[in-house]
């Protein structure tokens, strides 16, 4: 057997360390979240808890209606990683495909909207959207992020890498734009759209800003707003706190699990052309 050599080994231990510090917060999480709350509170504070205090969830769920705010945001990252796939395919065939005068301006233009920061456009969004009544809704949650530059790009690219001989021979047996993006293009592009798919509903999950903007009701809250109402000014119980971040965290952790091979990958491919 070939001995392996030294930078492997350092390789190796260095990936261990850099994963092991990456774990390291998600442990102390998920053990917070089974502690008692005189445990929680210790300093220094605990690596293991004494025991598994499963009723923490469910004082959790009795505190707060957290199954209503994981539904919203699941409603909510679920409508904008559809819009998003829709539209980001349907762009990126046109910038692919279609000729038509001042292509690479726009998309140059398109593009460069990738480099303004959220915070910059976030204020005339929210103008827009209390003027149009929609604060406090689905479509106030939804709409602003329906379109996106980065799944343009993405999806884009893919398209790129389509035989172009595949689409010649559509063309010639008399296809049409629309029948080459539903019955060539999109089918062979599914890594790119579950790339999107997963990076979008992962993206979507985790806002914290905008949903604190424009909602003000309980029904209507997301679960990153919802899990601060687990903070009280008189006393903060950090064992519900965590009990409360697990559940939020679990249904994103299952969607990377699905789906991590399938982004990493789409990621790469995309990446590159030819």
């Amino acid at each position: 057997m070939k001995p392996i050599s030294l930078p492997r080994i350092l390789a190796y231990v260095l990936s261990t360390v850099a994963a092991l510090s990456i774990l390291f917060p998600f442990w102390i999480t998920v053990s917070n979240a089974l502690m008692t709350e005189a445990e929680s509170a210790a300093y220094p504070p605990k690596l293991w808890p004494s025991g598994l205090h499963l009723d923490n969830f469910a004082q959790v769920l009795n505190t707060i209606p957290i199954l209503r705010f994981i539904m919203n945001s699941f409603v909510v990252s679920s409508a904008i990683t559809i819009g998003c796939l829709i539209t980001s395919c349907m762009a990126a065939y046109a910038f692919a495909f279609l000729r038509f005068p001042g292509k690479r301006i726009i998309f140059a233009l398109f593009l460069s909207t990738m480099m303004i920061p959220w915070e910059v456009a976030i204020i005339p969004n929210y103008l827009t959207i209390r003027s149009w009544g929609w604060l406090d809704s689905y479509a106030g949650l939804t709409i602003p992020f329906l379109a996106t530059a980065f799944g343009v790009f993405l999806m884009r690219q893919f398209f790129l890498q389509l035989p172009k001989e595949l689409m010649e021979a559509a063309r010639i047996d008399g296809c049409g734009h629309i029948r080459i993006f539903l019955r060539l293009a999109i089918p062979l592009s599914m890594p790119g759209l579950a790339t999107l798919g997963v990076y979008s509903f992962l993206n979507h999950w985790n806002m914290y800003l905008w949903p604190l903007l424009v909602t003000s009701s309980e029904n209507m809250r997301t679960v990153q707003i919802g899990v601060s109402m687990l903070q009280f000014s008189e006393m903060t119980a950090w064992n519900l706190v965590m009990a409360g971040l697990v559940l939020v965290l679990l249904p994103s952790l299952v969607m990377l699990a699905l789906g991590l091979g399938r982004l990493v990958g789409g990621l790469t491919a995309g990446a590159l052309k030819g």
